[in-house]
C-alpha cells in the first residue's frame, strides 16, 4: 500500500478528499470523480493563490454545457505523503458546487490521477487505501464488473420499469444522484414510467445549473445486485455531452456509496461489494426548490411552478434560518431534513428583514 487517506460523503455519495499541489501548501477539497477525464482546479482557488494560469484552446463538458478551458501545466499534487508528479489541472468554475455543497471544492480528481494507482475506497471506514497497479487480491464476498476504461468508465447494466433492458452507462462516483438517463433514450425505448409522471427538478454540474425531470424506475442491476425503486434524472442532453449512440446515461455515487469497491483501471476491474449503507432507502421527496450558500447563508433559489415549495409560500431569495429544530446553518443538513414525503416541516424564512415560519408538504415522487 502506497498511503492511506480519510475522505468525507457530501450529499448523493460525493467523495471529497483533502490534497495539496507544488505551488500551494493549504490543503484543498478534491471530489474523487471517475467521470472526470482530467484533474482539474477551481478558477476562485486560482485567483486566491495567485496561480498562473494558461489560456487553451481545450473544451470539457459536464450535464449543464461545454466551455473552453485553461491550464495549470506541470504540477504535483499530494495525498496524504503520496506525490503525483507531471500533473495538468484544467481551470474551471466550481462556484455553483461550493454554493450547493456549502463548503468549499478547490477541484476535481478524475483519469489523470485514478489510472495511475489502483484505488480501494470503503465507504464503512471512509478511508480510501492506494496501491501501486499489479496483482491485487480482492475480498470474500463481492464481484468484479468488467467496465470499458478509457479516460471514461463505462459499464454495463440491467434497466427495468415496463420492460427490461440492458444498456451502457458511465460509471461516475463524481455525480450525487442514483441514475440519468437521456431523453432521446426515453423516448427511443418507449418502456419507462408505466405509471408515473415525471417532476422537474434542478441539479448541479460543470457549467452551472440545469433542469430535469425525475421520475422512478422499477429496478436497476449492477452486477449480481438489484435496487427496486430507483430515483432516476432524465436529461435533454442538447448539447451532446453522453455522445455516444451506445452509451444512454450515467450511473451516480448515491447507487455506488452503497458498495466498498476497488477502481483497477490497469486490468479493467472494478470490484464492488455491498457495504453497510446497502439497504439504506432512496430519496424519494420532492420540494421543488434548490438551497445555494453564499456568505454563510442558505438561500432558496429555482423554485418550480406548482411545487409543494411554491404551495408552502417559499420565494427566490429567500433565506433559510432553520428547517425543523435545526438551525445549524448547514446546508446539508437542511437538505437531509427535507427528505420527508408527506410530512408538514417548518421553515424558519428572512424575507425582507422579516422572519416567519412556513411550513412545507414534501411530495414523494413514487
Amino acid at each position: 500500500m502506497l498511503e492511506k487517506i480519510p475522505f468525507k460523503i457530501y450529499k448523493g455519495g460525493v467523495i471529497v478528499i483533502e490534497a495539496t499541489i507544488d505551488t500551494i501548501s493549504q490543503p484543498l477539497n478534491f471530489i474523487l470523480d471517475t467521470g472526470s477525464s482530467g484533474i482539474s482546479l477551481d478558477s476562485a482557488t486560482c485567483s486566491e493563490f495567485n496561480i498562473t494560469t494558461k489560456v487553451t484552446d481545450t473544451t470539457v463538458s459536464g450535464i449543464a454545457g461545454s466551455r473552453k478551458v485553461s491550464y495549470v501545466f506541470d504540477q504535483k499534487i499530494k495525498t496524504g505523503k503520496l506525490i503525483s508528479d507531471k500533473m495538468n489541472f484544467y481551470v474551471n468554475d466550481y462556484g455553483i458546487l461550493t454554493s450547493a455543497y456549502g463548503e468549499k471544492i478547490d477541484g476535481i480528481i478524475g483519469y489523470s490521477f485514478l489510472n495511475r494507482y489502483i484505488i480501494e475506497i470503503n465507504f464503512d471506514s471512509l478511508f480510501i487505501q492506494i496501491y501501486t497497479p499489479g496483482k491485487f487480491n480482492y475480498k470474500e464476498g463481492g464481484s468484479i464488473l468488467k467496465p470499458n476504461f478509457s479516460r471514461l468508465v463505462t459499464t454495463k447494466v440491467e434497466i427495468k420499469d415496463k420492460e427490461k433492458t440492458d444498456e451502457n452507462l458511465y460509471f461516475d462516483t463524481g455525480a450525487g444522484l442514483c441514475l440519468l438517463l437521456t431523453e432521446s433514450f426515453v423516448k427511443e425505448k418507449k418502456f419507462l414510467f408505466s405509471r408515473r409522471k415525471p417532476v422537474t427538478t434542478q441539479v448541479q454540474g460543470l457549467g452551472g445549473k440545469r433542469s430535469m425531470r425525475i421520475t422512478v424506475i422499477k429496478r436497476l442491476k449492477i452486477g449480481p445486485y438489484f435496487f427496486r425503486n430507483v430515483p432516476t434524472n432524465l436529461y435533454e442532453d442538447n448539447e451532446n455531452v453522453i455522445f455516444s449512440p451506445q452509451i444512454v446515461g450515467l450511473l451516480g455515487n448515491d447507487i455506488m456509496r452503497r458498495f466498498n469497491m476497488v477502481l483497477n483501471y490497469a486490468n479493467n476491474e472494478i470490484f464492488i461489494k455491498p457495504n453497510t449503507n446497502y439497504t439504506d432507502g432512496f430519496d424519494y421527496a420532492y420540494t421543488g426548490l434548490a438551497l445555494f450558500n453564499h456568505n454563510g447563508k442558505i438561500y432558496v433559489d429555482d423554485i418550480v411552478s406548482n411545487s409543494p415549495a411554491e404551495k408552502a409560500g417559499l420565494k427566490n431569495g429567500d433565506i433559510i434560518l432553520g428547517v425543523g429544530v435545526s438551525f445549524s446553518g448547514d446546508i446539508q443538513t437542511y437538505e437531509k431534513l427535507l427528505q420527508k414525503p408527506f410530512e408538514p416541516i417548518k421553515i424558519c424564512v428572512s424575507r425582507n428583514e422579516k422572519i416567519f415560519f412556513l411550513t412545507i408538504y414534501p411530495m414523494s415522487i413514487r
